[in-house]
């Protein structure tokens, strides 16, 4: 791995990614403006800081400017800064990022959100090096290496007059797109190995890894938040698993049905082949049954075991892989009403000693057997049950 890219946590072997580390190490020592161009989390200020780090500036200043955070009307002030009784509140004189950059360099994140007459101002300081404080009357002198960012289609904003065209031409001289992760679904495992290492090393925390499956699962999920959602998964289940192996079924319960990159009821828009779309959806669906199966395994534990545990827990994973009508093996607790039934028949058994215990409350009997009333009426009906 390119080492600039592994300083940075630009990460990945994938060719769009050593295509970005190539065009950093080529660009970085120079003063040309770059524009990074990519979705929300794709790490779009990495790529200035690595530029920065790698350029002849690196001693100077690195000023971050998010254009989309600052209210439009005190953004040209906070750029540029304000001399003495500019405006209500200006009690004195005050530097803006681009005199705090002297020497340095300045990243302006989400550029397609700065308003039109601070795109003139900003313009001008690319052309001339110069600007003028809000209220000033002298120009100033300032020598600062401008890295742009965006989110947004420039050349669109272009077309509809919310963007400059001339800036945008200026700020485009090389422009770097960081592709999202569902473009480079091989650097995901590289990824997550950096995050984890690192959440877990700086937080004392153990952490045992993920399985080849959860692997797959992460590289399949769609990601919408990019390397930012990833990130924010990985760090919550090293907290909360308590150095569990993850595996897929630890995963679903983290990752968003619209981060799987499959709908269950709806066409996707996919590159995959028919083939491997339908491996998906099954894949899917025997991860659901699973999730199911482990959540009424719980309950049995509860229900059957609260008082009288067992010498050893029941096997599942025969039900798992054969389906709902295997019966259980292995060694329960003796005269355990569970062994040798199915699970239609465990189910009945349970919701038959939850409305005994609560002497046919089926509110109370619903909220033990963690279902709805709703649920539980049309399962009294299904099994024609006295209550």
């Amino acid at each position: 791995m390119n080492s600039i890219g592994g300083n940075f946590g630009i990460i990945g072997q994938s060719a769009e990614i050593q295509q970005i580390l190539l065009t950093i190490n080529q660009v970085a020592p120079t003063d040309i403006s770059v524009l990074v161009t990519g979705e929300s989390g794709t790490g779009k200020e990495l790529v200035a800081q690595a530029i920065h780090a790698q350029s002849h500036r690196r001693d100077k200043p690195l000023v971050v400017v998010n254009c989309g955070a600052i209210p439009e009307g005190i953004l040209e002030s906070e750029l540029f800064g304000h001399e003495k009784g500019a405006f209500t509140g200006a009690v004195g004189a005050r530097k803006g990022y681009f005199e705090l950059g002297d020497s340095g360099t300045i990243f302006l994140d989400e550029i397609g959100e700065m308003p039109l007459p601070t795109q003139v101002k900003l313009l001008r300081v690319l052309e001339n090096k110069d600007f003028m404080r809000v209220g000033g009357s002298k120009m100033q002198k300032v020598d600062v290496r401008v890295v742009a960012a965006t989110n947004k289609d420039l050349l669109q904003a272009v077309q509809v007059g919310e963007f400059r065209e001339d800036l945008y031409y200026r700020l485009n001289a090389i422009s770097i797109r960081i592709p999202p992760l569902r473009e480079r679904q091989e650097d995901i495992h590289l990824i997550v190995r950096k995050i984890a290492a690192d959440f877990a090393g700086q937080n004392h925390i153990e952490f045992a890894g993920f399985t080849n499956s959860a692997f797959r699962m992460l590289q399949a999920a769609a990601w919408p938040g990019n390397v930012r959602e990833l990130k924010n998964v990985i760090e919550s289940m090293i907290i909360l698993e308590k150095g569990a192996l993850i595996d897929e079924l630890i995963l679903s319960r983290y990752l968003r049905p619209q981060d799987s990159g499959l709908s269950r009821n709806l066409p996707v828009p996919t590159n995959r082949s028919s083939e491997e779309v339908e491996r998906e959806f099954i894949y899917r669906a025997l991860l659901d049954l699973k999730s199911e199966l482990s959540k009424l395994r719980e309950d049995i534990y509860q229900v059957m075991f609260s008082k009288h545990p067992p010498k050893s827990l029941p096997v599942y994973s025969e039900v798992v892989s054969r389906g709902s009508d295997v019966e259980f093996s292995g060694e329960v607790a003796e005269a355990s009403p569970v062994e040798g039934k199915t699970l239609g028949e465990i189910e009945l058994f349970m919701i038959n000693s939850a409305l005994e215990q609560f002497d046919g409350s089926k509110r109370k009997a619903a909220k033990s057997l963690g279902i709805s009333e709703r649920t539980l009426y049309r399962k009294i009906k299904e099994y024609d049950l006295p209550f």
